[in-house]
């Protein structure tokens, strides 16, 4: 039925237009152009016709020329399909990448939740040593409430990915679940740690919650005590370089460093988004009762210092300040119930 074509060509055509790697999409596509090849009349010169019974060309046969250049016809569209297909392709698999590692991961485990008790705690520090939004040292008194154990894992997040159409975070691409399934999740801005809590029935700590769960109530300057910070006690001053198996660790690693209340890493890590809008000038006029923040702002609180930071970051009372849309690979959060 015509010359067999022999080029380079042909013969990696037929190796890959129809691999198992590519999508069966590709393979139906690529079977109905070459039937429709086949079939169109459209394609012979007027008047002309194949006799496939007869396998050979007769009286209204395609001219050879034809026979010969149809191969060629049928591997220039071939190769058209075939780079067509890559951009339907690149956004299914941006939705793999949102909902996939709840795939890999079928059930993860409920962080627990300790209870802090009502009462007064000391916030805030006065002296030259604490910044001018660090100022005055005041008592506060909280009602009790409900804090995270630890810091929200990679793991968790992905069941809130694959019950959501949540934007994946940044660097969700780099997460492997069977390494850093226990990392806290990173790459996240205010709204989505907001909308995770919400979904899991919870909410962000306020900025006076998270001092207390971090600090208790004898105003210590960090989750420990009063020692420096050290290697045994939090995850810190690593440089800049962000990777999640070199620099973050698991959330219930420092068994030495944690708050009076048992809870991990308030200090390093990650900084945590908390409920509160930023104001330099909130303590000197808030209230001395379970303080909710200011009732806008431009900026939202974040606390406890990260992977990156130098000790003076991981004081209890630090503040830290950034626009709420901000995603970098610094910030998590935790969840907190009244």
């Amino acid at each position: 039925m015509g010359r067999q074509w022999n080029h380079p060509l042909r013969r990696m055509l037929k190796k890959a237009a129809f691999s198992p790697a590519q999508p069966r999409r590709a393979e139906t596509r690529l079977t109905q152009v070459w039937f429709s090849a086949r079939q169109d009349p459209q394609r012979s010169p007027p008047g002309k016709s194949w006799s496939a019974s007869s396998g050979r060309a007769g009286e209204n046969a395609t001219p050879p020329v034809f026979s010969r250049l149809r191969p060629r016809w049928m591997a220039f569209l071939s190769i058209l399909l075939f780079l067509t297909f890559p951009a339907p392709f690149s956004e299914a698999q941006l939705d793999r990448l949102r909902r996939s590692k709840a795939l890999e991961q079928p059930s993860t485990a409920e962080t627990s939740m300790i209870e802090i008790p009502e009462g007064l705690f000391t916030m805030g520090f006065d002296g030259t040593q604490a910044l001018e939004d660090e100022r005055p040292k005041h008592q506060m008194w909280l009602p009790a409430f409900f804090m995270d154990l630890h810091e929200v894992t990679t793991a968790q997040y992905t069941a809130f990915l694959a019950a959501t159409n949540r934007l994946a975070p940044w660097q969700w691409n780099t997460v492997d679940l069977s390494q850093h399934g226990d990392r806290p999740v990173i790459g996240v801005d205010w709204s989505d740690a907001d909308a995770y809590c919400r979904w899991k029935g919870n909410r962000l700590p306020t900025e006076a919650e998270w001092e207390k769960s971090a600090r208790g109530t004898d105003g210590r300057l960090y989750p420990w005590g009063n020692q420096a910070p050290n290697k045994d006690l939090a995850s810190f001053a690593l440089g800049a370089r962000f990777s999640y198996s070199q620099v973050l660790m698991p959330v219930q690693s420092y068994e030495q460093g944690k708050s009076p209340y048992g809870l991990y890493q308030m200090a390093g890590n990650v900084w945590e988004w908390v409920q509160d809008w930023y104001a330099a000038n909130y303590y000197e006029i808030s209230p001395e009762r379970n303080p909710q923040g200011p009732e806008q702002g431009q900026f939202k609180v974040l606390r406890g210092g990260s992977w990156s930071d130098l000790p003076k970051y991981l004081l209890t009372y630090g503040r830290f300040k950034l626009p709420p849309e901000t995603r970098n690979s610094y910030t998590g959060f935790r969840c907190a119930k009244s």
